[in-house]
C-alpha cells in the first residue's frame, strides 16, 4: 500500500500551485506604460497668482521697486515714469549696476501684455534679475 505525501497534488494528478511568471510580466509592462504616461498627464495651467505663502526674503539695503498701477502707470519707488524714461531712471537709481535686483509688482488687473512689455524693456536694458512680488497669505 502506497501513501501520497505530496498534498499539493489532486487525486487526478493536477497541481494546485500558481504560476506567477505571467503576472510578473503583466506588472512590468504596466509599470513601463505608467512611467511613460505619467509625465504626459501632468499639466499645471491654473493661473491665479497675486498671493504667495513663501517666507519673505531679506530686504536689500537700497531696494529698487518697479510698480504698475491699475491704470498702467509705471512707478520706480514713488516716482512716476513713462515706458520711454524707465531705463534712464533705473540706470540712475541703480547707478548703472545691471546685476541689481528689480522688485517688480503689478496690480492684479494689469493685463498680461503690459506686464510682459515692461519685463521685455527691462531685459533689453540688461536688467535680468527681476523679483516678482505678491501679497503674503497667512496659512493656518
Amino acid at each position: 500500500m502506497g501513501m501520497r505525501l505530496n498534498e499539493d497534488v489532486d487525486h487526478d494528478g493536477e497541481m494546485h500551485e500558481i504560476n506567477v511568471t505571467p503576472f510578473i510580466d503583466v506588472m512590468l509592462v504596466l509599470l513601463i506604460i505608467f512611467m511613460v504616461a505619467a509625465p504626459l498627464a501632468t499639466v499645471d495651467v491654473r493661473v491665479n497668482l497675486p498671493a504667495s505663502t513663501s517666507a519673505p526674503q531679506p530686504r536689500p539695503e537700497k531696494p529698487v521697486y518697479l510698480s504698475i498701477k491699475a491704470d498702467n502707470q509705471l512707478y520706480i519707488g514713488n516716482e512716476a515714469v513713462t515706458k520711454e524714461t524707465l531705463v534712464d531712471v533705473l540706470n540712475g537709481q541703480t547707478e548703472g549696476k545691471k546685476d541689481t535686483t528689480i522688485f517688480f509688482q503689478a496690480d492684479k488687473t494689469v493685463d498680461y501684455e503690459t506686464l510682459m512689455g515692461v519685463m521685455d524693456s527691462l531685459r533689453q536694458a540688461g536688467y535680468l534679475k527681476i523679483g516678482l512680488m505678491g501679497m503674503e497669505t497667512v496659512t493656518k
